[in-house]
């Protein structure tokens, strides 16, 4: 008998529908008709054993037990899914062959490797067991994956990623958050205060942000624009580019702070006649960007519909499980497998059907028109989402269409032709001034034809540079101008903006801007990132709950807890150097360049001396703050109240 292990229900019955009929429901499984057995994990039927099930003392919790670090690892079956363990259980030791369908990614890999494993079975049976890759739980793609089976063998690097992953974790997220919730209760604090190799960095990341808003001064500098005319009577604009002898007047950011230069400059030139130094002008073709991977989704759907991380997640996992309209949606890949391009016409003819405000757009596509996204050297166990072949079944939510139209409007896209614009560089003298101008002029709109526009989308992106809609003449080198205009603009610095959804997704996605450590910098890949897909918008959740974080309006900000937390911790545990270190010491795991314990063995050492550091730390800005503190101060708001009542 062959199993099925699937990673939730959904996908079980997505299976079990593909195989032979009549089908018999038990209870937490489905027998198919030639004897073959589909059942299903929930989520993770395992978790972490609690500290005290390696010592009774770690129930109470005690710095001088820190750090705890098991010898030997224990799991336990978590008691809400304990009956679907036992279900498993007994079908794993009876069958004669086991197919792991966990999602197409690390976590999904070690989700059904452990339960296989914790089942005892034997080392033969588990060398035999297949794996089956489902990126799209429509019945044709179902089929195809269950004819493609791989050994699951060939993704225990896969798995001892994910392995290593959850453990350092525990490690660090129990062992810190114990020591640094007793330190803030000896400071007066009551509450939790969570520790985590993510959430700490981000949340760093916010406080940081504040502070710098907080703390800045703006200072007023000045720019000079002018108007300039050609022989043919071809007006643009051009902008003063100050001198070396102009630097006393400058900041370090060659800004000029002195009004009076910008004047006198203004004066020498204004009604004066100068020459083209050099023009050049350069035909660019863009590219369509790449299909979406979920935080990509995340980051448009933040800017475009306002929605958080957690709520597309949410939608994605609706669009993907309930409605079979887009394929895997946890995935951190924007490529897709050579052989989907030969499926481009049914699901383009299936996205009219879904979509129709996207009919014109899929009508314009070309399939003949190959982008860079199908490249099979850069998928791995799952690929971008796209939609799938389904047409329209039950009904979609206003959030569910926002974010279909989104995915489908991205796939389209790779069947669009180029962007095509014109840049062009004007270098003017005047006066001994140099005048620039640069500008873009669009060509030929291309996939940008289909990008999303909606006065009512709460999109505040603006385009990196403005397109001119006229077109300027070939100019050469030696042609007279004039400037018949000159102005003064008077401007100030300002500070960076704070962090919303798209911009904290953006940050998580890409760290590598916001580590200290150059040499960890320099190891980071383009394709760097703290937390994973599936994880990231738990995380800032995860802030949200502990009252680090707070809203305002579109804006991320930090609590006075979570700023007082920030602030008494050691640079290292509230940047996110280390943890960008581990992902990327993950990730090698994952592709056979680093051995487990090659990364754990350094992460226990790293952990013990950061353990002796915070020891000493003291959180006294948190003292009278945390759960019991607010209900504290809300009574005795609520008695000053009554008091208040009585005396009137």
């Amino acid at each position: 008998m062959i199993l099925y292990i699937a990673e939730k229900p959904s996908l079980g019955r997505a299976v079990a529908q593909v195989l032979p009929k009549p089908h018999r429901n038990g209870d937490g499984f489905i027998e198919v008709g030639n004897g073959d057995v589909v059942s299903w994990c929930i989520g993770h039927l395992l978790e972490q054993a609690e500290p005290d099930a390696y010592n009774p003392d770690y129930k109470k919790w005690n710095s001088d037990h820190l750090p705890i670090v098991p010898e030997l690892w224990k799991l336990d079956v978590k008691p809400q899914t304990r009956k679907q363990f036992n279900v498993l259980k007994k079908l794993i030791k009876s069958a004669s062959l086991l197919v792991n369908i966990g999602d197409p990614d690390r976590e999904g890999q070690l989700l059904i490797d452990e339960v296989i494993s914790f089942c005892g079975v034997s080392k033969s049976k588990i060398a035999a067991a297949k794996r089956c890759l489902i990126s799209d739980l429509n019945p044709a793609s179902v089929k195809k994956s269950l004819a493609n089976l791989r050994n699951n063998t060939d993704f225990i690097p896969l798995a001892t990623s994910a392995l290593a992953r959850a453990r350092a974790d525990w490690l660090y997220g129990m062992n810190m958050t114990r020591l640094c919730t007793l330190r803030g209760q000896q400071s007066g604090f009551s509450g939790v205060l969570s520790i985590g190799r993510v959430q700490t960095p981000l949340l760093g990341l916010v406080v940081r942000r504040d502070l710098e808003i907080e703390s800045f001064i703006s200072k007023p500098f000045y720019e000079l624009e002018v108007r300039l005319t050609t022989e043919q009577g071809f007006s643009f604009k051009a902008k003063w580019k100050p001198s070396e002898a102009c630097q006393p007047y400058m900041d370090e950011e060659n800004r000029v702070l002195s009004r009076k230069l910008i004047e006198n400059v203004l004066l020498r030139v204004n009604n004066k006649t100068g020459k083209i130094k050099n023009f050049s002008d350069t035909v660019k073709k863009q590219a369509p960007p790449l299909p979406y991977n979920l935080s990509s989704l995340q980051i448009d759907a933040a800017k475009i519909f306002g929605l958080s991380a957690k709520q597309v997640l949410d939608t994605c996992q609706s669009l993907y499980e309930k409605h079979k309209l887009i394929t895997y949606p946890r995935s951190d890949n924007r490529y897709l497998p050579a052989e989907h391009f030969n499926e481009a016409n049914q699901i383009i003819t299936a996205i009219s059907s879904v979509d129709e405000s996207l009919v014109s757009i899929a009508n314009a596509t070309d399939t003949q028109r190959k982008s860079k996204a199908w490249n099979d050297k850069k998928v791995n166990a799952h690929h971008a989402i796209i939609p799938t072949h389904k047409k329209i079944g039950a009904a979609l939510t206003a959030t569910e269409s926002k974010v279909y139209n989104l995915v489908a409007r991205q796939y389209l896209m790779q069947f669009l032709p180029s962007f095509d614009f014109r840049q062009v560089q004007v270098d003017s003298v005047i006066e001994g001034g140099l005048f620039i101008t640069k500008r873009k002029e669009v060509s030929a709109e291309g996939w940008k034809s289909a990008l999303f526009k909606n006065a009512n989308a709460k999109s505040n992106e603006k385009e990196e540079d403005d397109y001119c809609q006229d077109r300027m003449p070939d100019l050469k080198t030696g042609d007279p101008v004039m400037c018949i205009e000159a102005s003064v603009l008077d401007k100030n610095t300002s500070p960076p903006k704070r962090f919303n959804d798209a911009s904290l997704l953006s940050a998580m996605t890409g760290i590598s801007r916001y580590v200290t450590d150059p040499e960890i910098r320099k190891v980071l890949r383009e394709t760097d990132g703290i937390g994973t897909e599936a994880t990231r918008a738990g995380i800032i959740e995860l802030l949200f709950k502990r009252s680090f974080l707070t809203r305002q309006g579109k804006e991320i900000r930090s609590t006075d807890i979570g700023r007082e937390l920030i602030q008494g911790l050691p640079m290292c545990v509230a940047t996110p150097d280390m943890t960008a270190q581990w992902e990327s010491q993950l990730e090698a795991i994952s592709q056979r360049e680093l051995r487990y314990d090659h990364f754990m063995m350094p992460m226990v050492s790293t952990l013990s001396c950061l353990i002796e550091e915070v020891s000493q730390v003291r959180f006294d800005g948190l003292a009278g703050k945390g759960a019991q503190g607010q209900v504290k101060r809300k009574l005795a708001q609520g008695k000053r109240r009554r008091n208040k009542v009585k005396e009137n």
